[in-house]
């Protein structure tokens, strides 16, 4: 056997022994926290160095000398935790010096963090971290010691509340989302898709938001799923004219939203429901009804836009029948009902995962059209994707918990907090604009997960103290950590879809922020209305959902410049004053803004009137 092929067959081997440890780990119940943790870390940086090779971190090559060195280093700086674990969980954290083997480890295991979170994700996460840590050392004058203990000695740093996340949580989804990819699912996504939304008019913008939101429940990364999903849709939205930049800004809108979609949602959703101590579904209850308002805006941002154009849709001769593919295909849905059937019945997020991979293969089996995938090569592959889909995150939410620590330690949190409240004089509307703009700059070029994490420790105690309610604050901050990956200049999955649209970067960036307005301004939304959370009677929540849906289409209208047809420029005013009277909770304002949506509608109907009325007639 030649090395490379050897090299191959190990890794392999690892990445699924990776994932079987986790899911006999959610079988039996999870370990003492820094031991679990520790296995995970050791599993995921042994791995990295063996997958992303090299200076560049390319994947498919063969890993040199110095990769392999690093994978010695990466088992003895985490292995040193098992050699001497008895002295780790019985000495006094921050109290007792380190010892010189201490010392020799710790920054070992952080040096190789940092550059495992390089190689899998770019410089952006390990320059934030080593800037806090700059900052520990240079304005607060932390003690490098103190600092290596909190990091390395604690679970309060790199094996702190982010990393046994992923380790508990996402990991089992991760390995959800590729079960199920390898039965198939994909196929059904966007086969339900074309067959529901093709034939309309702008129909393959519309069966990328609908694909992607789809798509997105199993996925929960933004750029994988326009990885995914874009190379089959962008293309099909040039096909019918629309402009590249258009095209692409579709699609980055559409897969970012998928990371706010329940049932799953983006790794950070079961972060969030860690730091606030509550169950999975809780966050997907919250989200389900902004998520909802998101995915009705991008569609008729596109719907709008098509009709502005004249883009018609594909021909129905081209498409599949909806019933024909619920017919052959309709019985994958059964993984993701699973589920939501086992969430709702009050088990844990990690057991309701384990649940639905278990059934992804045996549904599979049950009709010939996806019988073909359920053989011993696919299972094992979908443990190996699901190992190696699980790495970055693994990484991201081990930096992040370097970055807590120092948060922790320094109490910088604290002073930033006191600067929102001073900036915003005590203006809740400032606060959360200051929010928002920080929310978007700190995560930029970031994953969501390391963005949101770090802006729970700087930014929610502002809001709590302002008075938002603390799971308003959390799903406010989620949502701006997702909303980086739209905005320009630093717009990772814009950067993603562009490079499959061919569009330009800033054209792409522009028209993504016109696309995604209302995310801009959902969070706004649900912290002065929480019924729009489903939290409080539900003739509010009713009256809020219906009201906001409406401010939505009318923000649509008036940004892409047209309702029944198109619009004039004091009818596109009077759409966006409608749009934010009828998203700001309070009866006179749904009153004032259904009255300006009323005028516009008259008057759109009056004018196409006189364009039908023949020359002549009275």
């Amino acid at each position: 056997m030649t090395y490379t092929r050897a090299i191959a067959w190990t890794t392999s081997a690892v990445a699924i022994a990776f994932s079987c440890y986790h899911l006999w780990v959610a079988v039996v119940g999870v370990p003492e926290p820094l031991t679990f943790r520790a296995i995970h870390l050791i599993f995921a940086l042994g791995l990295i160095f063996a997958v992303y090779t090299g200076v560049a971190g390319r994947t498919g090559a063969t890993p040199g000398v110095a990769d392999l060195v690093l994978v010695a280093g990466a088992l003895a700086s985490v292995g040193y935790i098992f050699v001497e674990y008895e002295y780790f969980i019985t000495r006094f954290a921050t109290v007792d010096d380190l010892r010189p083997l201490d010392w020799v480890f710790g920054l070992l295991a952080v040096a190789l963090i940092f550059e495992a979170t390089r190689r899998t994700l770019g410089n952006a996460l390990p320059i934030t971290a080593l800037a806090f840590v700059a900052y520990a050392l240079v304005f607060t004058r932390t003690d490098v010691q103190m600092l290596l203990d909190q990091t390395y000695m604690t679970t309060e740093g790199i094996f702190g509340i982010p990393l046994a996340v992923c380790a508990s949580y996402i990991i089992l989804f991760v390995l959800f989302g590729a079960f199920v990819e390898r039965t198939g699912t994909g196929k059904l996504f966007m086969d339900i898709s074309l067959a529901l939304t093709g034939w309309a008019p702008g129909g393959p913008a519309k069966v990328a938001v609908v694909t992607s939101g789809l798509f997105g429940t199993i996925s929960g990364s933004a750029v994988s799923n326009v990885m995914t999903t874009g190379v089959f849709t962008i293309p099909m939205m040039k096909r019918i004219g629309y402009r590249p930049s258009f095209a692409g800004a579709v699609e980055a809108v559409a897969s970012t939203g998928g990371q706010i979609m329940p049932p799953i949602m983006g790794a950070a959703a079961f972060v969030m429901a860690e730091f606030l101590n509550v169950g999975y579904l809780s966050v997907a209850i919250w989200a389900f009804l902004p998520a909802v308002l998101y995915y009705v805006a991008v569609f008729f941002a596109v719907h709008f836009e098509a009709k502005r154009t004249g883009m018609e849709g594909l021909p129905r001769a081209d498409l599949p029948r909806a019933g024909a593919v619920l017919r052959e295909r309709g019985h994958q849905f059964i993984p993701l009902i699973v589920i939501v059937g086992v969430l709702m019945s009050g088990y844990s997020a990690p057991y309701a995962a384990l649940c639905g991979i278990a059934s992804a293969f045996p549904v599979a089996a049950m009709r010939k059209t996806t019988r073909d995938t359920v053989t011993i090569a696919n299972i094992l592959g979908a443990l190996e994707d699901g190992a190696r889909q699980t790495l970055p995150v693994a990484m991201a939410c081990a930096t992040a918990g370097v970055v807590i620590g120092i948060i922790s330690l320094t109490g910088v949190g604290i002073e930033f907090t006191g600067l929102v409240v001073r900036l915003s004089q005590d203006s809740l509307l400032i606060a959360l604009i200051l929010t928002a703009l920080a929310g978007i700059v700190l995560g930029m070029g970031l994953p969501t997960t390391p963005a949101y994490i770090i802006q729970v420790a700087l930014l929610v105690p502002a809001l709590v103290k302002l008075g938002v309610a603390l799971e308003a604050a959390h799903l406010f901050i989620f949502y701006f950590a997702i909303l980086s990956a739209i905005t320009p200049p630093v717009a990772i999955a814009v950067f993603a879809a562009s490079g499959l649209a061919g569009g330009g970067l800033w054209s792409t960036g522009l028209d993504s922020v016109k696309l995604g307005a209302t995310g801009y301004i959902v969070p706004f939304m649900f912290v002065f209305a929480p019924a729009l959370m489903l939290i409080g009677p539900w003739h509010e929540v009713l009256l809020a959902a219906c009201t906001a849906t409406v401010g939505v289409i009318c923000l649509a209208a008036s940004l892409h410049g047209y309702l029944l047809r198109p619009a004039s420029w004091w009818e596109r005013l009077a759409l966006f004053a409608a749009a934010l009277l009828l998203i700001k909770p309070g009866l006179a304002t749904d009153l004032g803004g259904i009255g300006l949506l009323a005028v516009v509608v008259a008057s759109q109907l009056l004018l196409r009137r006189g364009s039908t009325t023949p020359p002549g007639s009275s």
